[in-house]
């Protein structure tokens, strides 16, 4: 198996929807460009949602025109038709969409049904195909919903046997409120790999449990080689009751780095990252490794 893996910071968009302190749309660019200097190449960088929902994405039209010639992957979040073809007009060249696994879920987020969020994004993933734009699918609460409880298995795979061959770019596997464990994650993960491959399948784990780089580390082993992350461990979302930080960037990349997987980005510029989106959110808790790597990083630069 591959030992490169790439990691995708959602900080910019997951990280921020739910801050109580609203960063402009420069504050933004300037934690973007932040994580771009560590090395990080993938990020979301924003979402063209409701702004009266979600104000902490106002001005990401702004933020797309700014990265305009900057190189890079950058993704935006669309949750209708409309998000689509403002994302389309702001010269996104990459959107991710939002899939459910349950109803309640769906109508929380979305204020629509399970099927007709799937017929929303089938129309949206034509249009993109049809435009050249890239897109990817996310199956929300993939293992735990707040609101109905546990997901059946079947019915992640029977949406992931749907959506993936249908012309989008990759299908993220969420655990929107952090519920899942190992054992249940290597389950997933290893079944939709012996079915589909892993090159277009993704984890994304929320920390609420204290289980987010046990999960990553149950994804690797079934042959995942992407997942995404966020800086400061920022995150939770404002239409799913529980859900708490994303797994820290920073801690992602230190295991990966010490397992002897290649993620070609710098701990160092990570944790520069970390501390700007503290100082820009004052709410920012940083990895769990945070006051290891601190020290660590304090003693290479005192030995160089």
């Amino acid at each position: 198996m591959s030992k490169t893996v790439t990691v995708n910071d959602v900080g910019p968009r997951d990280g921020l929807q739910n801050q109580p302190n609203i960063l402009t749309p420069d504050q933004r660019l300037e934690l973007i460009k932040a994580l771009l200097q560590a090395g990080i190449s993938h990020i979301e960088v924003g979402s063209f949602v409701s702004t009266r929902a979600v104000p902490a994405m106002i001005g990401t039209d702004k933020v797309l025109s700014a990265l305009n010639e900057t190189p890079g992957h950058f993704t935006v979040l669309v949750p209708n038709m409309k998000g689509y073809q403002l994302a389309r007009d702001a010269g996104a060249q990459h959107v991710s969409m939002v899939l459910y696994a349950t109803d309640a879920m769906a109508m929380a987020n979305a204020n629509m049904s399970r099927a007709d969020a799937e017929q929303v994004m089938q129309q949206i993933l034509r249009q993109a195909v049809d435009d050249g734009i890239r897109a990817t699918a996310t199956i929300a609460v993939a293992w735990e919903c707040p609101f109905d409880g546990p997901v059946e298995i079947g019915t992640v795979t029977a949406i992931a046997g749907k959506f993936i061959h249908t012309g989008i770019e990759q299908l993220v596997l969420a655990d929107t409120i952090g519920a899942a464990n190992p054992q249940q994650v290597r389950e997933l993960t290893t079944k939709l790999v012996n079915e589909h491959g892993a090159s277009r399948l993704v984890c994304h784990f929320h920390d609420t449990r204290a289980m987010g780089l046990a999960n990553v580390f149950a994804a690797l082993e079934s042959g995942i080689r992407s997942f995404d992350a966020s800086i400061g461990g920022l995150g939770g979302c404002p239409f799913a009751p529980g859900a708490s930080g994303n797994v820290a960037t920073e801690d992602v990349v230190m295991m990966l780095e010490q397992m002897g997987y290649n993620t070609g980005i710098k701990l160092q510029g990570l944790m520069r990252a970390s501390k700007l989106a503290t100082d820009l959110t004052n709410n920012a808790p940083g990895g769990r490794a945070k006051a290891w790597l601190e020290k660590h990083l304090q003693k290479t630069l005192e030995h160089a």
